[in-house]
C-alpha cells in the first residue's frame, strides 16, 4: 500500500482505498467480534496513509470462506451487521474531506453494474434512505438516479480493462481495445459519471505491456477527437436571456470559462442556443455541460444542425448533469443549435464545445 500511495504522490495522482469488510479468512466472520477487528485494520491504515480523496465500500456480504478452518458459507444482513454510519463516522473523523463510495454514497454511488457505463438519463441525485451496500434489486435505480432525489450522490463507474479484476496471463489477448477504452468513456465521462478503470499490476508488480499499450491508444485517440473545439470564441446567440444581462447571455457558452454561463429568467424552463462556427465544418462531437455549482436541471433536450435553411435534428438526449458527450454521425454545417426542451428550473448551461 505505501509503494502505491508514494507512487501516486510522485505523479500527482489522488491515492485511494479500498479494504473489503469481507475477511473469508477471519474465524469470528460474521459476529461483533469481527466489526471491532475490521475497524482497527481501519484505524491502522488511516494513520498510516493521508491524505486519502475515497474509500470505497461495495456490497460484500460474505459467501464461501476459509473462515479459520470452518470452510463454509456464512451470509450477513448487509443492512445492519457492519453498522456503516459508524465506521463512516470513524474514518470521516480521521480523514475529513474524504470521498465515501458505495450502492448508498453517502458520496458518491455505484453504477450499478461493471460493464462500463450509466444510463444516458443519470441524474446525480438520489434518495439514499433505503439503500445500503450489497442491497439487491436496485441496479436500474442506481445507474438511473432519482430526478427528485434528495441526496446529491453521482454516479461513478467501475470497470476493468480485462475481463476480470486481477492478472491471469492467459487474459492477454483479452484485453480492452483503445477504441473500446473511447465507447466506455463516452457511456461514463461523457454521460457525467466519474470512471475508475480497473488496471491490475501482473505478477512482476508491473502494469503489463499490453495493457500500457491499451491506455496510451485510448489517451490518443481522446487527444485526437477532443483536439480543436470548433465552437471555441464562436458567435453564440440565446433565445432569452436573463435580465437581458451580458453575464447570461448566449456567448457565455463559448468562451472556455467554465465558471460562466447562460441562464434564463427564473420563469423561462426552455429555450435555445444557435452557435456560428464561421464557416462549414464536419461535426462528430457535441459537448455540454451545465453549470453544476447550481444544481442539475435539464429534462430533455436535442441538437440541431443547420441544412438548406432549415434546422434539422442530429441527436436527442435528456439529462446534461456536469457532462454529456453526444456521438454523431459525421455531417458537414456551420451553425448549431441546442434546445433545451424542459428542465427543472431556468437552464445553466456553462460550455458547448463541438468537433
Amino acid at each position: 500500500v505505501d509503494e502505491v500511495e508514494k507512487a501516486c504522490r510522485v505523479d500527482s495522482l489522488r491515492f485511494g482505498v479500498y479494504l473489503s469488510p469481507w475477511d473469508r479468512n477471519r474465524a469470528d466472520y460474521g459476529s461483533p467480534s469481527y466489526i471491532e477487528y475490521y475497524r482497527n485494520q481501519l484505524k491502522e491504515l488511516f494513520a498510516a496513509h493521508s491524505p486519502v480523496f475515497e474509500m470505497w465500500f461495495d456490497g460484500a456480504n460474505g459467501g464461501d470462506g476459509f473462515y479459520g478452518g470452518a470452510n463454509e458459507k456464512r451470509k450477513i444482513d448487509g443492512k445492519t451487521y457492519y453498522d456503516w454510519a459508524t465506521t463512516l463516522k470513524l474514518i470521516r473523523e480521521m480523514e475529513p474531506n474524504i470521498i465515501f463510495f458505495s450502492d448508498a454514497g453517502p458520496d458518491i454511488r455505484w453504477c450499478g453494474n461493471e460493464s462500463g457505463y450509466v444510463n444516458e438519463t443519470n441524474w446525480n441525485t438520489i434518495t439514499p434512505d433505503t439503500l445500503y451496500a450489497g442491497k439487491g434489486g436496485i441496479q436500474e435505480l442506481l445507474n438511473t438516479g432519482e430526478e427528485n432525489g434528495t441526496s446529491w450522490i453521482p454516479a461513478e463507474v467501475d470497470v476493468s480493462i480485462r475481463p476480470g479484476w486481477f492478472y491471469h496471463a492467459k487474459e492477454d489477448s483479452l484485453v480492452k481495445t483503445p477504441e473500446q477504452l473511447f465507447e466506455i468513456y463516452l457511456s461514463s465521462v461523457g454521460r457525467g459519471a466519474n470512471l475508475i478503470l480497473n488496471i491490475p499490476p501482473d505478477r512482476r508488480g508491473l502494469i503489463h505491456e499490453i495493457d500500457v499499450a491499451a491506455l496510451q491508444g485510448w489517451k490518443k485517440l481522446i487527444d485526437e477527437r477532443f483536439r480543436t473545439n470548433l465552437a471555441l470564441n464562436k458567435t453564440a446567440k440565446a433565445s432569452s436571456v436573463r435580465g437581458n444581462s451580458h453575464n447570461y447571455s448566449g456567448e457565455m457558452v463559448t468562451d472556455g470559462n467554465k465558471e460562466t454561463y447562460w441562464a434564463t429568467n427564473d420563469e423561462v424552463q426552455n429555450g435555445h442556443l444557435e452557435i456560428d462556427l464561421g464557416e462549414r465544418k464536419v461535426i462528430n462531437y457535441i459537448l455540454i455541460q451545465e453549470y453544476i455549482r447550481l444544481g442539475q436541471r435539464v429534462k430533455n433536450f436535442s441538437v440541431e444542425i443547420e441544412k438548406d435553411g432549415n434546422w434539422l435534428k442530429v441527436a436527442q438526449g435528456t439529462t446534461i448533469g456536469y457532462k454529456r458527450i453526444l456521438k454523431i454521425e459525421p455531417v458537414e454545417a456551420q451553425k448549431v443549435q441546442i434546445v433545451i426542451k424542459d428542465s427543472k428550473a431556468c437552464p445553466v448551461i456553462s460550455n458547448v464545445e463541438v468537433y
